[in-house]
Order: C-alpha cells, then sequence, then structure tokens
C-alpha cells in the first residue's frame, strides 16, 4: 500500500490523509481511534528518524496482521526530526498490541534499511509509480542482505 503524493504539508494532516486511505482500502475498523493513537505517539516523541524518513506508529486492538504502508511527500513535511530536515518518506506501522515483538521487529527493520541505505529517499522520490518505490525498496533491502 503506497501513496506516491501526500497532499498534506503537516504532521496533523499526514497521519489523517494516511488513516483516510487505509479506511479505504478496509484495513482498518476503527478510523477516529487510530488517528487518536498516532497523534498521541507523535506528541510523546516524533517519529521522524531523520534521513527524510518518519515511521509514525502505534499499535491498536483489532488488528490481526500488522499493516505497513508507505506514503510520500515530494514537498516535504516538518514531522520535527531530531536532524531538523524535513520528512518525504513515511512508513505507516500499525500492529497489535498482543503481539509486541512483532512491532518492534518491523519498526528496527525500517530503521536498519534507512540507516544503511544513504539513497533509499532519493530513489523514492525518483520513483515515478508504486511498482518503481517497491522495486527499490527491495533493491536496496537486497543490497543490505546480500
Amino acid at each position: 500500500m503506497v501513496i506516491l503524493e501526500l497532499e498534506s504539508q503537516n504532521v496533523e494532516s499526514v497521519i489523517r490523509e494516511v488513516v483516510r486511505f487505509l479506511k479505504k482500502k478496509d484495513k482498518i475498523t476503527k478510523e477516529k481511534e487510530l488517528f487518536e493513537k498516532l497523534i498521541q505517539r507523535e506528541k510523546l516523541g516524533s517519529t521522524a528518524i531523520g534521513e527524510g524518513v518518519a515511521i509514525p506508529h502505534c499499535k491498536i486492538k483489532g488488528v490481526k496482521n500488522p499493516i505497513v504502508m508507505l506514503a510520500i511527500s515530494k514537498k516535504s513535511v516538518d514531522f520535527r526530526s531530531l536532524d531538523g530536515k524535513p520528512s518525504h518518506v513515511f512508513f505507516l506501522v500499525v500492529s497489535s498490541p498482543d503481539n509486541p515483538s512483532v512491532n518492534l521487529q518491523i519498526l528496527a527493520a525500517i530503521a536498519h534499511l534507512v540507516r544503511k541505505s544513504k539513497s533509499l529517499v532519493k530513489k523514492i522520490l525518483k520513483a515515478k509509480n508504486i511498482g518503481a518505490v517497491l522495486d527499490v525498496i527491495r533493491e536496496e533491502e537486497e543490497k543490505l542482505n546480500g
């Protein structure tokens, strides 16, 4: 699941846009609860990890399988990143509170990919369609995993 061009330009509207996308795709039922949980998580501290990437995430009851999606902003969004740079790529992760280790594994894998692949964001921003975005991620993962 990929949003190729976010319309939103601030933290709250990005989260609202990705939650609506998930609702439209029938991936979630509790739209308001998910939005509120993601906003609460951002208030604890920004999920922007630097290098132009943010990983908004939370746990919510009723999610059977973890939800991972990607949203892209060519314009960029100030997601209050620790490095002070705007975010362009958003990996949203939603999982069940019943299996916290899965959530941590997904977050760690994304963070590892972002830190090790210095060209990931540039390549994602150049991708012209969803297939190309997924190819970029696959190629960068293969480089890391040999």
